[in-house]
């Protein structure tokens, strides 16, 4: 048999909820609850963990929190197990690719740039000038 799991952060405090008075009976229904919805989805109850979790504490500081953690698992049916190793053996075979070489990448994908002595230059549509114009040779004599 096969299994999936899934971990789910444990309340922190109790919901309110009709007709439940005080906390701790408060906190017990959010729990109720927690687990009969997964329950309802077919996810049965193993055990609570309490895990350590490193967190930031201003800009270079760190700090542990313990986490409790709520562990619960399913049964796969062979038609998901069977789906899930079919599914992971195409995805590897479209991942296989040809070996493709950087010169070929460069040419889809990077923009061509002049050369140093191209980019100072100016084009050659700004540089001829109209021989017959006196005053615009004047002026680009200047």
């Amino acid at each position: 048999m096969k299994f999936e799991y899934k971990v789910v952060p444990a309340p922190k405090k109790g919901k309110r909820a009709k007709g439940v008075r005080g906390g701790e009976a408060r906190f017990a229904n959010t729990l109720e609850e927690l687990m009969n919805d997964l329950g309802a989805e077919g996810w049965e109850y193993q055990r609570s963990d309490t895990l350590p979790v490193e967190n930031r504490a201003g800009l270079t500081g760190k700090s542990t929190e313990f986490q409790n953690m709520l562990v619960f698992r399913r049964t796969l049916s062979a038609a998901q197990t069977s789906g899930v190793q079919d599914s992971d053996a195409q995805a590897a075979s479209k991942v296989v690719a040809a070996p493709v070489a950087v010169e070929q990448i460069a040419k889809i994908h990077a923009p061509a740039l002049p050369s140093a002595d191209a980019a100072q230059s100016l084009p050659e549509s700004l540089t001829t000038l109209d021989a017959s114009d006196a005053d615009t040779k004047e002026v680009a004599a200047e």
